[in-house]
């Protein structure tokens, strides 16, 4: 499980619940004793739901899970259950669903793109960029290893990457191979990693020894071509196939030979539709 603090979890709530629930406030309902259950409609994987545990418990809720992030659930199956005053219940309702259903959808398009690629090559691996959509990004990293992806990176400071971007600044902005050796000096635990934006730049990088050529927005065929030259120019290094990978084209760049391909489309999935029924107890 990944770790959210309690202001982000406040945050969550108070975006929500601020002033209390009007509804049950006018119908007077709210000290009165029930039960919260959130079922997924349709099969598929699970997130969300140590996140969602912890917003209702901050609601001093009682909560039993039924399932695991990341577990492959039947149509209909509970995923939890809370118990509590029903002002509590009604409190913590949409925004236990929102999340359970957000980063479900999530999950689950991650889950469907690994594994149409490792049907194809079971060593694939699906990597996911830092581009999630803004104030989301603590869900967004839970869900995608939920989903059975890897992080590209989570943030600027972990990883390097070299972009065009970075390389107008240099001395020699078409020295790679100088920008290749000092960057693996100054981070020499770090592996080197450089984006091509054309064959004629990923050519450069391949002999300037980089350890992973990022491919940005090459078609198939142009990673495959890019990928016989390698073999030649620089065999110990990877190639990675990123921008525009979707679950329509993964198929596509794995048979090309791509074995990491680098995707924000998980972000933007059709979320999991999580059905909740309260009752009284």
């Amino acid at each position: 499980m990944f770790y959210l603090s309690d202001a982000e979890l406040d945050r969550l709530l108070l975006d929500d619940i601020a002033y209390g629930d009007l509804t049950t406030r006018a119908l007077g309902i709210g000290q009165q004793n029930g039960q919260i259950s959130f079922c997924r409609r349709q099969a598929g994987r699970v997130s969300g739901v140590a996140i969602a545990v912890r917003l209702l418990q901050k609601l001093a809720l009682k909560v039993v899970t039924h399932v695991r992030d990341g577990d492959d659930v039947a149509a209909g199956a509970v995923l939890l259950v809370a118990v509590g005053n029903m002002e509590n219940l009604h409190q913590g309702w949409k925004v236990a669903q929102n999340v359970l259903e957000w980063c479900g959808g999530v999950a689950q398009y991650m889950a469907q793109m690994v594994a149409t690629a490792q049907t194809i090559n079971p060593l694939v691996q699906i990597a996911c960029t830092r581009k999630s959509i803004p104030g989301t990004k603590s869900l967004a990293i839970a869900a995608i290893i939920d989903g059975g992806g890897i992080l590209h990176r989570a943030g600027t400071a972990e990883s390097i990457l070299l972009f065009a971007n970075h390389r107008r600044f240099c001395a020699e902005p078409d020295n790679w191979e100088a920008m290749v050796t000092r960057l693996r000096r100054a981070a020499p635990e770090k592996k080197v990693i450089v984006e091509a934006d054309n064959v004629e730049e990923a050519l450069a990088a391949l002999n300037a020894q980089a350890d992973i050529v990022q491919l940005d927005k090459f078609t198939p065929q142009q990673f495959a071509w890019v990928l016989t030259q390698r073999q030649v120019l620089a065999p110990n290094s990877l190639l990675s196939a990123a921008g525009g990978i979707t679950l329509l084209n993964v198929a596509d760049y794995v048979r090309a030979g791509a074995e990491l391909l680098v995707t924000s489309a998980p972000y933007y999935a059709q979320p999991t539709d999580i059905k909740v029924w309260l009752e009284p107890v």
